[in-house]
């Protein structure tokens, strides 16, 4: 898995961080003058509950060798704008696929998990030798194939994300996927996401 911070929002005024931008829409509910704390101001709006402020800001990430599992797992997350790789035009005759640890560390799994993806490659190659389109041969191929993605999300949306998808009982790949957003955007907007932790 390769997850990239691609680009963030910034504000025209100010230090242009996204943070700022999150200030500023804040100030303007309360119709109140920046003290020159924006971290304490932010914080104990959040606090308070008041997440539309940081529905101003976004963050955009690009993310590789996911499953096709975990990607149907991240689109159900409908306040996102996405853009998926697609397997309609792209040949997906030697696919790239993720194993589970399950399957891994299992000698007897693996073994069975291989013949079934040998058998994945060379139906998925038949069918394009019989001329089949690509949108159609596609059927053959498992949720375990890798995809890429990029995915636009509000800071609001990232938060309520990474409540859902970092809690315990997450599926592995998600949670591993979530908390890897996580630690990018942390660094740009600290005060946003610093309440926000992976669950042990």
């Amino acid at each position: 898995m390769r997850v990239e911070l691609i680009a963030i929002t910034t504000y025209l005024h100010g230090d242009g961080s996204p943070e700022s931008l999150a200030e500023h829409a804040g100030r303007v509910c309360y119709r109140s003058e920046s003290q020159g704390n924006r971290d304490a101001f932010l914080r104990a709006r959040l606090k308070a509950g008041h997440e539309s402020i940081i529905e101003h800001a976004s963050a955009t990430f690009e993310v590789s060798g996911i499953s096709r599992a975990c990607s149907h797992q991240l689109v159900r997350h409908r306040l996102a704008s996405y853009s998926q790789e697609s397997q309609r035009y792209v040949d997906m005759s030697d696919p790239e696929v993720v194993v589970p640890d399950a399957i891994v560390d299992n000698p007897d799994a693996f073994t069975i998990w291989s013949r079934f993806m040998e058998q994945v490659k060379e139906t998925y190659q038949d069918l394009r030798a019989l001329g089949v389109r690509k949108e159609d041969a596609r059927f053959a191929l498992p949720n375990a194939a890798a995809t890429r993605i990029v995915v636009t999300m509000n800071f609001r949306e990232l938060r309520h994300f990474f409540r859902l998808r970092l809690a315990k009982d997450a599926q592995w790949e998600i949670r591993q996927l979530a908390g890897a957003m996580l630690h990018l955007v942390k660094k740009q907007a600290p005060n946003v996401f610093e309440d926000i932790q992976e669950e042990e």
